[in-house]
């Protein structure tokens, strides 16, 4: 969607077994939902962001891709890419040669290694990029030769299928698919794609408008339009059926701009509008049937959201995050409080708890209690 200079999520290896993991994220989870508690006599055991220092102070990282708490990968402006292995003590510069007037969204990794960045725009500024070694080569595996096509966002349904999308091309969407991990992509027909309203596009704002659960289930937030719509694929991509969603539209500045499923029947929607002078009282909303129907959050986000995340080992409890703070769920998206006010665009969490978020001015943090 043009006005934001134009607006998952992947299979993950994790270290330890899954029963650790459970217990470093029940852990946290208790410490979450127990706020403001003290763990300590003199010191609140409150959760919060700790910011690490990328060195790319010039950088809005939309793009975010965390594979557990030592290693992350950020994508965003001036064709920039990082990656850290040590939980943010240091990071490592690996942006693809000769992107630097591309604009990185969305960045799905599969471990330290690999990894596949999308570059949005018009015409051939949409690509996507691979890498096999960490970030020391790249391939350009897609470019857009459609100066009609703009391409938002990705998501992966495991290491090798995945997805990416592109706001309406002839009144509807257009699906970009993969099965090779990347390498190679082809446009699937859209002869099971329903029409798109009037002005209706997706959000470039967090690489969260595309994502999957499961083996074949994805969902795609739109905005722009007199209705903000979740579109719902349950076949990868090859036919869809979209269904209003409770979230703020009727403006090319309002509507969906992030999507989590925990599952294929479980997910949260954020969003609003993202003009810092315009209210977004309706900022988020969830359904318990897979997207077929949506309820709106009975206390939502103070302010427009733009990215989601469910943490991992739970049932109830969620991040969201935009520009003026994070926001925390215990109830499944029900009621939200405010957890920090610091800029972000995009959160991502692991398995073994690695919650990161990045945003404006190179800002990228794990979450730390």
């Amino acid at each position: 969607m043009r006005p934001l200079g134009k607006t998952r999520r992947t299979v993950r290896t994790t270290r330890g077994s899954g029963r650790v993991a459970a217990a470093v994220c029940g852990a946290a989870l208790a410490v979450l939902t127990a706020l403001p508690a003290q763990a300590h006599p003199q010191r609140p055991a409150t959760p919060h962001w700790d910011l690490k220092d990328t060195g790319a102070a010039s950088v809005r990282f939309r793009g975010l891709a965390a594979v557990d708490r030592d290693t992350a990968w950020v994508a965003g402006t001036q064709g920039t890419v990082l990656r850290t292995a040590d939980g943010g003590g240091s990071w490592r510069n690996v942006s693809p040669p000769g992107a630097a007037d591309l604009q990185f969204r969305d960045i799905e990794a599969f471990d330290a290694r690999r990894a596949v960045v999308l570059a949005i725009g018009e015409g051939e500024a949409s690509r996507v990029y691979r890498t096999e070694d960490g970030g020391t080569t790249w391939t350009e595996a897609f470019r857009n030769t459609d100066s009609r096509a703009f391409y938002d966002c990705m998501t992966f349904f495991d290491r090798r299928h995945g997805l990416a999308m592109s706001d309406p091309v002839d009144g509807r969407f257009r699906i970009l698919s993969t099965s090779d991990a990347g390498r190679s992509w082809n446009v699937l027909p859209d002869e099971g794609m329903p029409a798109a309203l009037t002005g209706e596009a997706g959000f470039a704002a967090s690489g969260q408008c595309l994502v999957a659960s499961g083996a074949k289930d994805v969902w795609l937030a739109t905005g722009g339009a007199a209705r903000a719509r979740v579109l719902h694929s349950s076949d990868r991509g090859l036919t869809w059926t979209a269904t209003d969603a409770p979230i703020p539209a009727g403006d090319p500045a309002r509507g969906v701009f992030a999507l989590a499923f925990r599952d294929r029947t479980h997910g949260l929607a954020v969003g609003g509008d993202y003009r810092a002078d315009q209210p977004s009282p309706r900022a988020a909303a969830t359904t318990g049937d897979g997207g077929r129907t949506w309820r709106p959050a009975g206390t939502p986000p103070p302010a427009y959201r733009s990215g989601v995340a469910w943490l991992p080992h739970s049932r109830t409890a969620a991040l969201a995050v935009g520009p003026t703070g994070t926001d925390l769920t215990t109830d499944a998206g029900r009621t939200w409080r405010t957890l920090d006010t610091g800029s972000y665009d995009t959160v991502d969490c692991t398995p073994d708890l690695g919650c990161w978020a990045a945003g404006e001015q190179g800002r990228v943090a794990r979450l730390e209690s």
